[in-house]
This record gives C-alpha cells, structure tokens and sequence, in this order.
C-alpha cells in the first residue's frame, strides 16, 4: 500500500510491453518466458537505493515533493550499474507532469566519425514544470527495466541547491557528457538584460553553453542540445548576452554539457583502441571526463549607455569638421590681413598651406567649360601641350647636357651667381607674358594614346626622362585635360567597385546574421562576447558603430578636397601665374579615389563585424588593399604626373593583390607549394617594378630583355666599374628590395596564419619606406615642411601608434576554432561599451585622415615655385 513502505508486485503486462518498445531494436533479445513483475517502492530524496533488476522484473520508484509557485528547486537523478553487460543495458524512465525523460546505462553518445563512448554514472536533472498554485504536491516515478537476466544499479535523487542563478552572484560546480548541469535563472525587476559568463581554469575538456526557455524537455546531451536556443562551444570562457524580450516567462535555464571529444574546440581526437578480437562499433569508456566551471550572471547595459555612446561616437568625429571650419576661416582671415582684400580679389595668393588651399580646379559643371584647355604644365612658349620648347632647364641655370644610360654622371645644375638677376627678372617677364595671353578653349578631343603614338614625342621622352636630374616641369609636359581625364577614371572607377562590391556583401552578411539569430549558433561568428552588446537583429552593434569614424572622416575629406579644387580652378580662370606655372601639378582624381576607399572602408569593415569570420574576411582588408596602394599612386604622381599608372593597370594589380589574399586565407594555412610560388611572384613583381621605376618607364619586356640586361651588366661592371647614374632612385630601390625579399624569406619560412594581414603589411611597409624616402629627399633638396603638414606628420604618427597597440591586443582571431578565440575575448574598456578593437576603428580612422592630409599638403611649399626648379626624386 502506498505510504506503508511495502512492496507490492502486481503483473502489468501492458506497461512492461510499452517498456520493451521503447528499447532500440538492437537490444532484442530472446524473452524468457513465464510471467513478468513490477515492484512499486515508496522512495525519498537523497537516499541510495542499491537494488538489481531483470528481464521477468521492473523496478517502479515513487517520489513526490512539494513546489511552490515563488520558489524553484531542481530535482536531479543519478544512476551507476554496477553489472557489466554493455549489450544488454539498463532502461531509466522518469514520468513526471508534462514530460517524460528515460536514457539507458551504459549511455552512448556519438562523437566525429561516429564513435561511440560508453558511460556507466549518468546523472540528469528533472525538468520542472510550472505550478499556479501557492503549494503543489507534484508525483514523478522512476521506473527501471532491463532484458539482462540480472543487473545491479545503485538509484539516488537529491535536490539541486542553487538551481536558481542569482544576479552577479559566482557558482562552482563539476559537469560530465553523462551528467550535464543546467540552471535556471529569472529576470529580476528593471533588468532586461543579461550577461551569461561561464569559465573554467582548464581548457579541455570541451564543453557547450547553451541558453534554452522554459521548456520541458531540456536539451542537455552532447547530441540534442544544439536543437533548441542559443549555444557556443567553450575552453575556458564562454558568454552569451541575453534579453528579456526574447524569454515570455521572463526566465531561462543555463545548460551546461560536456562534449564527448575535443576536436570541435580544437584540441586532438582521442586514441581509438582496437584490439584484435574488438569490433570496431565497441564503445570506449571514458572514465572521468570531467570539468570544473563557474557561473556568472551580471547586468548588461541599459539602453541610456545606448545613446551616450552613440553620442560620443557622433561628437568625436563631427568636431574634425568644426575644426576643419575653425582652420579655414583662420586662414582666410590670416590671408586678407597679409594681402588685402582687393589684392586677394584680384591676384589671390595660392599660399595653400591651409586643408582648403587657395589653388584649386573646378569640375566643368561649375563654369560651363573646361578649365585646363591649351596649357602645358611645363612650357613656356606658346602654351601649346605638343610643344617641346621649355622642357630644358631654366633661364638662369648652366647648361648642362643630357645624359644617357652608360654616360658618365653629371653634377647638380646650379645657377651662375652672375646670372641669377638675370634669370629672375627673365622668369618674371616669362610669367608675365604666361599671365597676359588669352585662353584658348579646344572642343576637340584629345586623348593621351594619341599623344604618345607620336614618332617625336617618343623620342622626347626618352630624351628628357633619362636625363640624370629630372625636374617636374620635364614630368608634366601632357595635356592638362588629358591628365584631368586620366585621374578622373580613378573616382568614377573605384565608386563603380564600391557598388558592385558592397551590395553583394551587405547582402551576404545580412543572410549570416539571420541565420546566427534563426539557428542560435554563436559558432559561427567570432565577436568578443565579453563585450558584445545586441541592437535589433545585429549581435555586436558596437563594432559596427565603432566603423562610423572612417565614413564621417572620408566624406569630409572629399570635402576639403572638393573646396580646394574649387579654389584652384578659380586661380586658373584669373590666369594666375603661380596656379599655371608653379608648384606640383594639381590632380585631384586620386584625392578623390583615397576618400571614396576611406569610406568604403568603413562600410565593409562594418559589414565584416556583422559576423566577423575566416570566409569574409576579406570585406574588412580589400579596401585597405586599396588604400595604401592609391597612397603609394599619390605620392608617386607628385612628381611624375606625366608616367603614373592609369586606373586600369592600378586597379587590375589591386585586385590580383585581393585575389592572392583569398587564394591565401583559404589554401595557404600549411600549403608550403603556395608559399613557393606566392613567393616567387613577389620577388619577380618586386624586380619588375624596381626596373619600371628606376628607367621612368623607358625600357621594354620583350625578347631581347636578357640581351640587353647582359649588355649594361658588361659594360658598367665588367668593362668599366661605373656607379648607377640615378644614384637616389637606386638607393630608394635597393632598400626596397631588401625589405621587400626580407618579407617573402619571412613567408617562405615562418607561413604566417594570417595571410591577409601578412598581404597587408607588405603595402604597408612599401609605403611607408617610399614616403620616408620622400621626406629625405625634400630635405635634401632644399624644400621645407610647413607647420600644418609637420603636425599632421607629428600627430598621425602618435596616433597611429597607439592605434596598432590597440589592434595587436587580439580579442577574437578565425584562425583558431570558436572555443579558443573566446580565451582571448575582453571586456569592455570604454563607457562599458566599446572595447579595445572599437578604439582601433576610432583611431585608425583618425590616423588614415592625418595621413590623407599629409599627402594634400606636404608640397604646399611649393605653391610659388617654378615648375623647372622642383626636383623629381
């Protein structure tokens, strides 16, 4: 009878077939006959009930405890069979109200290649259904069955304490594969989210965080609990940020479950012993594979450090433009003091030292015609383009012949002292003559390819750029319309790759947001969950935010460089003499491409934080890619306006450059054949481009390439030890070249993980080696830096150094599994909102425009020197 602690058996047929059909059809066995036996005992919490069980007996334990509708406690079951029969196993079934839980002992759960492990101790805890009653007594039953002729079991139910998580409040506790662990923590009042951080001093044994709802049943095996809620794999951290609104009871359960094997959080698959008589499909026991970890849960942020971090965000780049303006408005007030107000009406001074500059072109949509018609940057005859009068050197300079490849050098032109009133009164009267001429508009059409087919032409150019000291006027000899067209092509065609590039990206980033939110794995992005903070569907909205920097920087860089073209082509409209005939050549095609790249820099790199992983990468580094390489463009065009590459080669070898960092994300990792070649195209591009640059372009790849190498081999080394005659450009490249097969060596041997930032760090240190180069030789040459560019130089530096710091503190990396990049996640540094790669975003963009602003204004010295007196470098 019930409540008197007898056994009663009674034959239940029907219940003991139910029983057998719920055992897997690979345990039928052969059923001994005669008639079969339930025994029902009265059974209390934390007692060990050690009994046996067999095929003719089933085993019925009866609990029942009292549930309070403002209190939870959890109810856990645990097991151990004693009897070793791996082929005939122990069925558990606990019936409770509103759910069902039964597993067998020994349990075998699956791992990779479907391997099996066995567990004898299993431990589960009983899913707690909900009561509107103050007090509920609640019945649960646990019935035991097996097909083996006899099994011993020891049986054992206690309560949980501290089922129930309390907020900011750490809990210990131990988790196997066959007893998992699971919690339950309720929302208090005034919280709407959360922060879930579980930890563990040991990396291994792998384990899965998962958050499920209120439901019956819990998912808490290594096989099932992906199938419900939010999960991630961990080592030894693991967070996941939680809200209210997604929970209708205001509550969640904490499941903790450690995996069978490792391989999913990187470590190694287990030994698969075989002997000879074993099957292979015999399970391996495990033993103990067990796992201490810690639970924590604490508040996240309010919707308050929401807006004050968008505020932040907005007032911090929003003020370069009000300095921007600052700076302008100073200049132009320093500059009618300086030169009146009627003067500066009528023959402005193009001292453009300030971001705005008073130099500048306008678009032909802004005066109706084309400015640059029928001027020649480096003539001073008769304004014709196709001349090629005014290409020596100076009026007041020594004549000093041309020299060829193989002739001996000659040194620096300097001006006679005797002549120097002459050459000035002369170059003013030319000026003066450059200034009074009319302007003569050609409707015509002129295109470069058609001035350099030329016979004459042709042969000037080799002429004038093999020439030991080159000056900008002997660089700067096209028509200005044609060049304007040329650097035009740089704009329209990077704004064209922006939309073809973007919309596809946007788009795919979109489908892998939706389908973290639809299948809960957080797998499958690597953000730094200590410090990812949700916005509408987006899981890390502050890494996108963060990304606002280069849109608002960029934009306003294409507005300076808007306002300065506009000034200059004022300046051409008056005939100004300085902004026809001084000065480096203005083009603002490639201005125009850096902003464009900066911002769209920003977008990608936005759209890669949307789910940040090894397949799209690539979003967030193209466009770098293209930056520094458009830099290198831009500082080389300075001082050879005539020879730089046109946007169709340059963009063409920028996207070789994306598609080796693709090819090399996802085959270089281990490829040492990849390397090889990789390698080798570096050093042969390396080679090539150091030949292009060094002959200004005057040499050819065809057959007799090697002839010809052997012939200045022979003659300048063997014949005579002569030393190169454009002794900066060689040093220049030789430095080059010894960085640049330093960086190849590096690869070859180290093979760097990260391909793309390996990629990356050859522009950059190409860069950065050519505009220290170009700094030395302004300096050398005589020019001055004047005080805007040296603080910009001075401060993007400092900028950019606290920039990398931020970069190289590593809080996420796809080269490692999930699991192990969350060893390296953070918490939050900045407003408890922004976290250490935010500030990258926030002073890589800064630094980028310091850098921009650079090269605009580093030549501003210029502005008032003759074109034939800059020297090229």
């Amino acid at each position: 009878m019930p409540g008197t602690g007898v056994a009663r058996v009674l034959p239940t047929r029907v219940l003991l077939a139910w029983v057998l059909l719920a055992l897997p059809p690979s345990l039928a066995q052969p059923q001994p006959s005669g008639r079969r036996w339930v025994t029902e005992k009265e059974a209390r919490f934390d007692t060990t009930y050690a009994d046996w069980v067999g095929a003719d007996l089933i085993n019925i334990y009866a609990f029942n405890h009292s549930v309070r509708r403002n209190r939870t406690e959890g109810v856990r079951v645990s097991v151990n069979v004693l009897s070793d029969h791996k082929d005939l196993p122990v069925l558990f079934v606990v019936r409770q109200k509103e759910a069902v839980v039964s597993f067998q002992v020994p349990l075998i759960l699956r791992g990779l290649y479907q391997r099996k492990y066995m567990y004898q101790e299993v431990s589960r805890t009983l899913c707690q259904p909900q009561t509107k009653a103050e007090v509920e007594t609640q019945h649960f039953y646990v019935d035991v069955s097996t097909l083996s002729l006899n099994a011993s079991y020891q049986l054992r139910v206690t309560r949980v304490e501290n089922f129930v998580l309390r907020t900011n409040e750490r809990f210990s506790f131990n988790a196997t594969a066959a007893q998992p662990q699971y919690f339950k923590y309720e929302f208090p009042e005034g919280l709407d989210s959360v922060i879930v951080k579980v930890t563990s001093a040991m990396a291994f044994p792998c384990s899965v965080i998962s958050i499920q709802d209120i439901l019956c049943p819990v998912y808490d095996l290594d096989n099932n609990v992906a199938f419900i809620g939010m999960y991630q794999t961990m080592t030894k951290k693991a967070a996941i940020t939680v809200q209210k609104k997604d929970f209708p009871s205001n509550s969640f359960y904490v499941v903790v479950v450690v995996k069978t094997e490792d391989e999913a959080c990187g470590g190694a698959l287990p030994y698969y012993p075989l002997s000879k008589n074993a099957s292979p499909d015999e399970p391996v026991d495990q033993h103990n594979r067990q796992k201490m970890l810690e639970v924590t849960v604490s508040p996240a942020i309010t919707s308050e450090a929401y807006v004050s971090s968008m505020l932040f965000c907005l007032g911090i780049f929003l003020s370069f433009y009000v300095l921007t303006l600052l700076i302008a408005c100073w200049e132009s007030c320093r500059q009618q003091k300086r030169n009146g107000l009627l003067a500066a009406m009528d023959s402005p001074s193009l001292d453009t030292a300030s971001l705005l500059g008073h130099a500048r072109s306008i678009p032909d949509s802004f005066l109706g015609h084309a400015p640059y018609d029928s001027y020649g940057y480096g003539s001073f005859g008769n304004g014709s383009s196709g001349s090629t009068e005014g290409v020596t050197d100076s009026m007041g300079s020594a004549e000093v012949p041309y020299g060829y490849v193989g002739q001996e050098q000659f040194k620096r032109r300097t001006p006679s002292a005797p002549m120097r009133p002459l050459s000035i009164a002369m170059g003013e009267r030319l000026l003066e003559n450059v200034s009074g001429r009319p302007r003569l508009d050609s409707l015509s059409s002129v295109e470069e390819d058609d001035y350099d087919t030329l016979a004459d032409i042709d042969y000037d150019k080799n002429v004038i750029r093999t020439k030991q000291y080159l000056c900008v006027a002997d660089l700067a000899r096209k028509d200005k319309r044609v060049l304007r067209k040329k650097y035009q092509i740089y704009f329209w065609n990077i704004a064209t790759i922006a939309v073809f590039y973007a919309l596809p990206v946007i788009q795919l980033v979109i489908t892998y947001q939706t389908v973290v939110n639809v299948t809960g794995n957080q797998d499958i992005c690597y953000y730094n969950f200590l410090c990812a903070h949700p916005l509408g569907n987006l899981s890390a909205f502050n890494n996108i935010l963060s990304n606002l920097g280069y849109v608002l920087l960029g934009l306003l860089f294409l507005l300076i460089i808007l306002q300065r073209e506009i000034n200059y082509n004022r300046a051409l409209m008056r005939n100004n003499t300085h902004a026809l005939e001084c000065g480096i050549p203005k083009h603002f095609g490639l201005f125009y491409a850096m902003g464009t790249a900066l911002m769209m820099e920003g977008l990608l790199s936005a759209c890669y934080h949307v789910c940040p992983n090894y397949t799209n990468f690539q979003f967030d580094t193209s466009f770098m890619y293209m930056i520094a390489g458009l830099c290198m463009l831009k500082l080389y065009q300075k001082r050879h306006p005539d020879i730089n590459a046109s946007a169709y080669s340059a963009y063409a070898c920028l996207a070789l450059v994306i598609f080796f960092s693709v090819v090399g994300v996802v085959f270089g990792k281990g490829n040492t054949a990849f390397w090889i070649v990789f390698s080798v195209i570096h050093i042969v591009a390396t080679l090539l481009l150091s030949t292009q640059l060094y002959y200004m372009g005057r040499w050819k790849l065809d057959s007799g390439i090697l002839r010809r190498i052997l012939h200045v081999l022979y003659t300048d080394c063997v014949r005579q030890c002569s030393g190169p005659m454009y002794v900066d450009r060689m040093v220049l490249l030789v430095m080059g070249n010894i960085v640049n097969w330093s960086l190849a060596a590096y690869g070859l041997i180290v093979r760097p993980n990260d391909f793309a930032s390996y990629l990356l760090a050859i522009g950059i240190c190409n860069l950065l080696l050519y505009f220290a180069f170009y700094i030395i030789m302004k300096l050398r040459s005589g020019e001055r830096i004047k005080l805007i560019p040296l603080l910009c130089i001075v401060g993007t530096s400092v900028v950019w150094g606290f920039a990398l710091f931020f970069f190289f503190q590593g809080l996420s990396t796809w080269q490692k599994t999930p699991a192990e990049s969350r060893e390296h996640n953070r918490d939050c540094i900045l407003l408890d909102f922004f976290d250490d790669h935010d500030i990258w975003h926030f002073l890589s963009s800064i630094a980028m425009f310091g850098s921009f602003l650079v090269l605009l204004t580093l030549d501003d010295d210029l502005d008032c020197v003759q074109r034939d007196k800059i020297y090229v470098f």
